[in-house]
């Protein structure tokens, strides 16, 4: 099992950053892929930016390219996404999410509880 856990969310203007934070522990080994899904009132959750813990290499949706920055820390097995020139549409609740997978080829195994990020216009 793994357990994941955010913080960082909270209210921010338009423009504004935020930079949410996953601490993962448990078998984390098995879970490779590693990144934040999010989901706005009324939608679908949508993958956001995802990564890998030991391979590199990152992955972003494209409306989040060159806004967002996803970054990992393996001594804490903590991964981070830099949130900068936040919009209104960016408001959505936040989830960190592991898999063994690819998210491209299945849904992730694990998620965490979610953090809830407002954009104020």
């Amino acid at each position: 099992q793994v357990q994941l856990v955010e913080s960082g969310g909270g209210l921010v203007q338009t423009g504004g950053s935020l930079r949410l934070s996953c601490a993962a522990s448990g078998r984390t080994s098995v879970t490779p892929y590693i990144g934040w899904f999010r989901q706005a009132p009324g939608k679908e959750r949508e993958f956001v930016a995802g990564t890998t813990w030991t391979w590199g290499g990152t992955l972003y949706e494209d409306s989040v390219k060159g806004r967002f920055i996803i970054s990992t820390e393996g001594s804490k097995n903590t991964v981070y996404l830099q949130m900068n020139g936040l919009k209104p549409e960016d408001t959505a609740v936040y989830y960190c999410a592991a898999s063994p997978t690819a998210f491209d080829l299945k849904p992730p195994n694990y998620w965490g509880q979610g953090t809830q990020v407002t954009v104020s216009s």
